[in-house]
């Protein structure tokens, strides 16, 4: 039986991601295969390293600092998220929480990061053998949300957020060989997405990322019908949904601490469902 986990970001309110994944280490939950787009692409990276909490500082700390989001940022650089800073200065070997990556590399998990090819807007999937110690590239591009950003560059390819191409990757989970998989939402259950913003977005994208623009104006379509697919599963047994109930005021860039732990607590609370769930033959 092979189990998988998806943690479909979602910015800060991915702290419910990470109280998720501090439940799991906490009791020793392992998976053979977990998929992350955006900010749960870099939950799952303390989560396979073991380092139970790190993610909780980040979104209560270091996040909340003007050097890593910030209009000052955009007026510099044309980047409101100095990605660099997150996964890189404050990542590294060197920076003041760095990421155990050669526990990531022991641990047998197979890691797959979602990021959207800038050019075709098509979905691209980076995994373990595209980072390597302090080069934590292909989380910087799967979190690079466009308009707040510029897209990043990885090998000479320019990348936007996971979440405009495959936003709930249920199906690359079955597609992978996934028998069982846990799904980490950061919104409640049935909220289904409307496309205005995304429109606003494509707007601004379509001069110079076309492709990335259909793929953006089209966003709120595919993330309903994976979300309904990911139902279809649920009810087969197949895929167990974790979601917080409620998010209140929260979001995707929403600074408030109190807001955030809360969040995280109800992570935390909610993934005792999983044992059950994975102890399943």
């Amino acid at each position: 039986m092979k189990f998988g986990i998806i943690d479909v970001g979602g910015g800060m309110r991915d702290a419910y991601g990470a109280g998720v994944f501090d439940w799991c280490n906490d009791n020793n939950v392992n998976f053979d295969y977990c998929i992350g787009v955006s900010a749960g692409s870099a939950n799952l990276s303390s989560y396979l390293a073991g380092q139970r909490g790190r993610n909780l500082k980040f979104y209560t700390d270091y996040d909340l600092r003007d050097e890593c989001m910030s209009m000052k940022n955009f007026a510099k650089t044309r980047n409101f998220v100095d990605l660099e800073y997150i996964y890189g200065e404050m990542s590294n070997s060197t920076g003041e929480c760095p990421l155990d990556f050669e526990a990531v590399v022991r641990n047998p998990a197979e890691y797959k990061i979602v990021a959207t090819d800038a050019l075709s807007g098509k979905p691209y999937y980076f995994d373990k053998s595209d980072m390597a110690q302090d080069d934590y590239c292909a989380i910087k591009a799967s979190s690079c949300v466009p308009a707040a950003n510029q897209p990043y560059y990885v090998k000479g390819t320019r990348y936007f957020d996971g979440g405009i191409s495959d936003p709930i990757p249920v199906a690359k989970c079955f597609a992978d060989g996934c028998d069982k998989v846990v799904l980490i939402l950061t919104r409640p259950r049935d909220f289904e997405r409307s496309p205005k913003k995304d429109r606003l977005t494509a707007g601004i994208l379509r001069a110079s990322y076309p492709n990335a623009a259909v793929a953006m104006s089209k966003r709120a379509e595919t993330y309903n019908y994976e979300l309904r697919l990911a139902k279809k599963y649920e009810a087969e047994g197949k895929v167990l949904i974790i979601a917080p109930d409620d998010i209140g005021d929260m979001k995707t860039l929403t600074k408030d601490r109190e807001m955030i732990e809360e969040l995280y607590h109800k992570g935390y609370r909610d993934a005792e469902v999983i044992r059950a769930f994975v102890s399943e033959e």
